[in-house]
């Protein structure tokens, strides 16, 4: 079957398979202060790293120009806490629609860990965590040049916080870690097994 995105058969398919399909999805766990100092705490499953070093560079999509964005906005620094199995229904719980400048952190049960080189704090516990600084904030537009109401999120790594206990053999252990991921609708996955495979010479 084809279908339009923007059209399909609700009947069908009452939920939009597109998000499932593309899946599964990091999840970043982002953390930003205002000008006025509230703190932020929101899961985006539009995130990725799409830069290595030297210049690693991450994005975050919102879907509309909620808290997060726009407190990044105002400070220019976020952090992105790696969100895991342990942690996975409070990282829900910060998904929800507090008034603004009401923090997370407390609402899901969760502490702070300080930062070294940003201001917003990471979540305390989280194995990993990645400390970043504003390059640009984006509004989206369509194939029509209409804006959509959703923005993308630049940010250079500028410091990484890895808990110890993770690394083997100098390699950071995503099993070990379990980090999740968003599958679409209500679905989430969580890495517990990994398989490698060796690139072709040159690649």
């Amino acid at each position: 079957m084809h279908y339009s995105p923007a059209n399909r058969d609700r009947a069908l398919l009452p939920h939009d398979p597109l998000k499932a399909i593309v899946a599964p999805r990091p999840i970043g766990w982002i953390s930003a202060l205002n000008a006025a100092g509230e703190l932020n705490l929101s899961p985006y499953s539009f995130f990725n790293l799409i830069s290595s070093p030297p210049t690693p560079i991450v994005m975050f999509s919102s879907e509309g120009k909620k808290d997060a964005v726009s407190f990044v906005e105002e400070t220019g620094e976020f952090t992105c806490s790696l969100a895991t199995f342990d942690m996975a229904q409070q990282m829900s719980l910060t998904s929800a629609p507090l008034p603004r400048g009401q923090s997370e952190y407390p609402f899901a049960g969760l502490e702070t860990a300080p930062s070294v080189v940003v201001k917003p704090p990471r979540v305390k516990g989280t194995p990993a965590a990645l400390e970043c600084k504003l390059l640009s904030i984006t509004e989206l537009s369509d194939l029509d040049g209409r804006m959509i109401d959703r923005f993308m999120v630049l940010g250079q790594v500028v410091s990484v916080y890895v808990d110890e206990q993770f690394l083997v053999d100098g390699q950071f252990d995503i099993v070990a870690a379990r980090t999740i991921a968003r599958c679409g609708y209500a679905d989430y996955s969580v890495v517990d097994s990994v398989f490698s495979i060796e690139r072709p010479p040159g690649g």
